[in-house]
């Protein structure tokens, strides 16, 4: 699906993530870390995920590589390895009971992580490179906010400026004045200080000599930091987050008003019921509207009750029962069943840990209609030149092998002539007849994006598909072709339902009447590339053939909930376990995408050079033809 809206403008580099997450799991030694981009570095350690700062997006590409990168050395070898967990939680504590909060933690922050960098350049000193590029950048940074801060007035600001400026200096000259606001007697007891820092060994004492250093400040600094540099390394969910209990759910609030009203008069009561149906909310049996009263009038008037609580409840509701299709969708009784069939494949991860909460649903194609019927044989008819030359070159293949003899071999049958039996050293005298007729040893599965991006290219699509579909049949070769979409509106943090549309069946895929129910594929809303394509492998994986392709055709980056940044890399993931298992994955890009760098980048980060572009999607029949011939000729 084509990515109309990015997180701070800003387009991911699967390419450059994937290396830092290869980086972070080399230095882990397990495959189980994941790296993601937040507004500051930091380490979450139940998560297992380590945070690259975006503070680095805006310089040219190869510091900005080495500045991520050494975020995740940094985290992977100082922080995880060599900051003292606890002593940072008792710091926050302590930090946040300080009118100075911002200055205590953002300096404790950046002295750790430099002395973090000590030991790291010293563990491994081939990444010395990218942590002087790291102080680089950041001292060309401060210089400028040591500046602005002295013309805005932000003086807690311009002193943790002038602080790294002085703690990562490498000239005696460089004299940054620290704390220009305070007397001399505070500046001389500042300048005696703050080389103690060279000496600290261990978190605790960074801890201490940072309490120091703002104690030592506190008094000519009268309010607290104004921007946020950096946060602490350590990253914790519980910490800053208060905690929401059943009881603060369920907490009602008294009146502010307790005067009641004593109108006994028997006045005749209207009701008026207001409709609240949206298209977005047209579940039946779920939608409630209700308000909580600050103010009002006590009155004689008795409600309509308590009302009992149903699984479909969706406002303020506390427990939600089992998800089920909606009427909205009106997938028919097989996707129900389909719930029931298949568990949620986020129940162990089967199918990637970016698709733990993914749900599939196998959606077998109804009975076509007639006008399905009508427009499969109009394409049909268009694809027939096509498949006819595509069989007659492969049945012509096929021939040559079962007729072709073999010559100048050192047994088999005798030939007649015997010249060089007299004229050779070592003559070869004999030949075999050509091979008995064998038939392809091959099986394809056909993937098509039904995201809402394929609506300019879906019939040209099908076009492409029946194409592979008439070919293979006639030429009996089994295939699937499967559409796979996710619902955008049902999809949740706890379930994102993806439907897999089973066009084309392997078992019904040599049948005569086997074809037309690829019509019935359209486009539908997000895509989630790594869990087809896993799901797909599983099902080739059965298959006996030896020669086992999977196409995927799709105009874009897979893009889902959830899964924008590491959908890529699950991706690229998923192609690479199909390949260790013997499948080859080939990409079928469509669309004007073709000629964006960026995206081509993308695409051929995902697939490697096992890829097609095809720009015009009038192009694809001709594109499909001489890879079809290369897959069958293999398979012999």
């Amino acid at each position: 699906m084509e990515r109309f809206m990015m997180f701070n403008d800003r387009p991911i580099d699967s390419f450059l993530v994937m290396q830092l997450s290869d980086l972070a799991q080399t230095l882990a030694r397990d495959r189980r870390w994941t790296v993601e981009f937040a507004a500051h570095s930091g380490v979450h350690l139940a998560k297992q995920t380590i945070y690259v700062s975006q503070f680095w997006d805006v310089y040219p590409l190869l510091e900005k590589e080495q500045a991520m990168k050494s975020d995740v050395v940094l985290r992977m070898i100082g922080t995880h390895r060599h900051t003292d967990i606890a002593v940072v939680r008792t710091f926050r504590q302590t930090a946040e009971a300080q009118p100075l909060s911002k200055l205590l933690k953002q300096l404790f922050s950046f002295a750790e992580d430099l002395r973090l960098e000590t030991i790291c350049e010293r563990e491994r000193p081939g990444l010395k490179r990218w942590f002087r590029a790291r102080r680089r950048l950041y001292r060309q940074y401060f210089a400028q906010q040591w500046q602005a801060n002295r013309t805005r007035g932000a003086l807690t600001d311009q002193f943790l400026a002038a602080m790294y400026l002085r703690l990562t200096t490498d000239s005696p000259l460089d004299d940054v004045p620290l704390a220009p606001m305070a007397d001399e007697a505070g500046q001389a007891r500042l300048e005696a200080l703050w080389p103690q820092f060279f000496d600290v060994s261990s978190t605790a004492e960074t801890a201490r000599w940072t309490l120091a250093i703002v104690e030592l400040v506190g008094d000519v600094l009268s309010n607290d930091m104004v921007n946020n540099y950096t946060s602490l390394p350590i990253v914790d969910d519980d910490e800053d987050e208060r905690k929401t209990t059943l009881q603060d759910l369920k907490r009602t609030d008294p009146l502010e008003n307790r005067d009641t009203s004593n109108d006994s008069t028997n006045s005749e009561v209207h009701r008026q019921v207001l409709s609240t149906w949206h298209r977005e909310t047209s579940r039946t049996g779920g939608n409630v509207l209700r308000f909580e009263l600050e103010r009002g009038t006590r009155t004689g008037m008795l409600g309509d009750g308590a009302r009992p609580g149903e699984d479909g409840d969706q406002a303020l509701a506390i427990v939600q029962g089992t998800s089920r299709p909606t009427n909205r969708n009106e997938y028919g009784p097989e996707a129900q069943a389909s719930f029931d069939d298949h568990p949620p494949a986020g129940s162990g991860a089967l199918y990637g840990e970016a698709n733990r909460q993914a749900e599939l649903v196998l959606l077998p194609s109804p009975p076509p209609s007639p006008i399905h019927l009508q427009q499969y044989r109009t394409k049909q008819t268009t694809v027939a030149p096509y498949r006819k030359r595509l069989v007659r070159v492969m049945e012509q293949w096929l021939e040559h092998q079962r007729s072709a003899w073999r010559t100048n071999l050192p047994a088999g049958r005798l030939r007649k002539q015997l010249i060089p039996f007299f004229t050779d050293e070592r003559p070869r005298l004999f030949y075999k007849k050509g091979e008995p007729a064998r038939r392809f040893d091959a099986v394809f599965g056909l993937l098509v994006d039904c995201s809402a991006s394929m609506h300019d290219k879906i019939e040209e699509t099908k076009t492409g598909l029946v194409l592979c579909h008439e070919a293979l049949k006639t030429l009996r070769v089994p295939h699937a072709i499967v559409g796979f979409w996710e619902d955008a509106n049902e999809a949740t943090a706890s379930r994102q339902p993806n439907y897999m549309q089973i066009a084309v069946s392997f078992r019904q895929s040599l049948e005569p009447s086997s074809g037309p129910a690829i019509m019935q594929l359209e486009p539908r809303e997000d895509n989630r590339d790594g869990l087809a394509i896993r799901w797909m492998t599983e099902q080739l994986l059965r298959r006996s053939e030896t020669q086992k392709v999977l196409l995927v055709f799709s105009d874009g980056e897979p893009a889902a909930y959830g899964y924008e940044q590491n959908g890529i890399i699950d991706t690229h993931e998923a192609v690479a376990e199909a390949r260790r298992h013997g499948i080859e994955v080939v990409n079928l890009f469509l669309g004007r995408g073709a000629d964006d760098e960026s995206t081509r980048r993308t695409i051929e980060n995902i697939y490697g050079r096992f890829r097609v572009f095809v720009p015009h999607v009038s192009e694809l029949t001709d594109r499909l033809i001489p890879l079809l011939k290369t897959w069958l000729q293999k398979s012999l």
